[in-house]
């Protein structure tokens, strides 16, 4: 996440993260004619969001489309997505946030910290719509992990399936980081993307 916030906020730009910009650039446009033809209008497209982001002048107004240019410059330096599941309504995660601090979940660990907590700059809200950005450092997915695998089946049934594919992915996750780690990378945040 630091390479993200550091190409968006460079005064001068390395060839590489150059690069990196012109693929972001891309997918920025590919994800405005995407709208487009879904008669989806955001005010605002995202590869002016993008430039916005960069020269440092997003607008206040609530849009989502700086959500979408930032996800799109993750994207280009985070790989291994996992599909989490469907939800109909984000507030579900207070109901689970409550079932497993019931449960002894310390309350850095509840979903409710992470999912929603937003990217590590600042933009502008996305207003009613998606996209949420959540993200949780790293070094955390272990524990998270742990802590819910202890519990898992103490849970409500409705809250055991997801806990469990939250704990599967973030044990993946450290896992991956410690490989990372050994081949001399330094993988420092989990982004959750809801859309």
């Amino acid at each position: 996440m630091r390479t993200v916030v550091r190409l968006l906020t460079a005064v001068e730009r390395t060839e590489q993260q150059e690069r990196t910009l012109a693929r972001v650039r891309t997918e920025c446009e590919r994800t405005d004619a995407r709208f487009r033809e879904q008669g989806i209008d955001l005010a605002v497209s995202i590869s002016q969001a993008l430039d916005e982001l960069i020269d440092g002048t997003p607008s206040t107004d609530p849009c989502p489309a700086y959500s979408y240019a930032f996800y799109q410059a993750v994207a280009a330096h985070f790989s291994d997505p996992t599909d989490l599941g469907a939800w109909r309504r984000p507030s579900w995660f207070r109901a689970m946030d409550d079932e497993l601090a019931r449960h002894g979940v310390p309350s850095d660990l509840l979903p409710g910290t992470f999912l929603f907590s937003g990217p590590p700059l600042r933009l502008p809200h996305p207003g009613d719509a998606v996209p949420a950005i959540g993200t949780l450092p790293a070094g955390r997915a272990a524990a998270l992990a742990d802590a819910y695998a202890r519990v898992l089946v103490r849970l409500d049934p409705q809250f055991r399936g997801p806990a469990r594919r939250l704990a599967d992915a973030l044990r993946a996750e450290a896992r991956a980081g410690g490989s990372a780690r050994q081949a001399g990378t330094n993988p420092d945040t989990v982004l959750f993307w809801f859309h």
